[in-house]
């Protein structure tokens, strides 16, 4: 998941380069906007996949929204940020996985025409998202990683679309819930290592303020 593969404390050697902060501002918006898509989607169309994906574009956002800041924050207003973004991404996952129980509680079946096209969306942005930053690959650890990010996404959209020919293959919900949580547990997971990162950064900081 993309919640954990950022590296936001580190300044970027690309600081100065309107193009790279270009890029940043337009993955952010891409991002943003595909969370609520597919937050959207997911709640009406009963896909907890769709939201769990969302949860994935939601990491990026922040992520990218923290590349911008750390460009002219302090490493500690950065860290604060982060531990605040992996307490949200984390409590938000476990609203994704208690939607699911919901679901196969009530034995909802998702829709997944809405399912597809909103996982070729999701797709289709992040790919147009990593040709975006692929320029920008080979610079600093920061760079790297919103590049590798995008690039990794994309396989989440796949299991989601691959969740909806499941669904509609076996006409039960169990496909769309199984992803949603694999997806849904990879994203606490990852929220826990970036609270747990920048608790240790904080420290770090007091230490040596």
């Amino acid at each position: 998941m993309s919640a954990h593969c950022h590296d936001h404390a580190c300044p970027s050697s690309n600081a100065h380069d309107p193009g790279w902060r270009r890029a940043l501002w337009i993955a952010l918006v891409l991002n943003a906007a595909m969370f609520g898509l597919e937050f959207w989607g997911g709640w009406q169309a009963d896909s907890a996949a769709l939201l769990a994906d969302a949860l994935d574009f939601a990491g990026d956002a922040l992520n990218y929204g923290l590349s911008l800041a750390v460009l002219h924050w302090a490493a500690v207003w950065a860290s604060r940020v982060a531990w605040l973004k992996g307490w949200t991404m984390g409590l938000y996952g476990l609203g994704v996985l208690a939607y699911a129980g919901h679901l196969a509680w009530t034995g909802s079946t998702p829709q997944p025409p809405t399912m597809g096209l909103i996982g070729m969306l999701a797709l289709g942005t992040n790919v147009a998202v990593a040709v975006l930053l692929y320029r920008y690959r080979g610079g600093d650890a920061n760079a790297q990683s919103v590049w590798l990010c995008s690039r990794n996404d994309a396989i989440g959209n796949a299991l989601v679309m691959l969740a909806a020919l499941g669904v509609w293959g076996s006409g039960t919900a169990w496909p769309d819930l199984i992803v949603a949580s694999v997806m849904a547990a990879l994203g606490i997971s990852a929220a826990w290592r970036v609270v747990a990162q920048a608790r240790h950064e904080l420290k770090g900081q007091a230490h040596t303020a």
